[in-house]
């Protein structure tokens, strides 16, 4: 009834043969390439994505607001509006520290 595994073997990315230990046999060069790769993986993660963005002035910040000005029933109200257009994406950034990885397949705990 409904098991919550995956039944697909993968290649987990931090070892060097597949995900229940053992090697792939099928011979295929794609695998070969994968398995080759993930041998040369760290468990570290030295830069990630940014979430900032920056405007037309240069400005840097994760949401960029234009107040406006309303006239309703002759009272004016200042509202904010958000910006969405002409923002650039930081981009990737360094880590001052490097960080596990998420999928890093061993469990770490102090006693």
């Amino acid at each position: 009834m409904g098991g919550s595994g995956s039944k697909a073997k993968g290649v987990w990315p931090f070892s060097g043969n597949g995900a229940g230990g053992e090697a792939a046999s099928d011979g295929t060069e794609q695998s070969v390439t994968r398995l080759k790769a993930s041998r040369n993986a760290t468990p570290f993660v030295f830069t990630r994505r940014s979430s900032l963005y920056y405007d037309e002035d240069g400005d840097l910040a994760h949401e960029f607001y234009e107040e406006t000005v309303v006239t309703k029933n002759g009272r004016k109200k200042s509202k904010l509006k958000r910006i969405q257009k002409n923002l650039i994406p930081q981009g990737m950034v360094k880590l001052d520290h490097p960080c596990i990885h998420v999928d890093f397949p061993i469990i770490i705990c102090e006693v």
